[in-house]
């Protein structure tokens, strides 16, 4: 399953809010998979999705795979929709 959403907070997805989108797909025993441009990188690695440099406005694509992916999918779009509370 895919799906593309925009980065609307602030910061982008950067230090608190990256950290926060790894942990909750961390959450699942699906493979998570954020692509940016021609990037594409395991959403369960911090290193990875910062390495992304995802500032407001940019768009990505989650792609989840195996038995929870809708669910992935849904809370991870949520979250990044949910601006991080910020």
């Amino acid at each position: 399953m895919e799906k593309v959403v925009k980065i609307i907070n602030e910061t982008g997805l950067h230090a608190r809010p990256a950290s926060i989108f790894v942990k909750k797909a961390s959450e699942f025993k699906s493979s998570v998979e954020v692509v940016a441009g021609e990037k594409k990188v395991n959403a369960k690695s911090i290193m990875g999705i910062m390495g992304l440099g995802l500032g407001k406005g940019k768009e990505i694509k989650i792609v989840t795979s195996g038995e929870d992916e809708e669910q992935a999918l849904n809370e991870l779009v949520a979250l990044i929709e949910s601006g991080f509370g910020e």
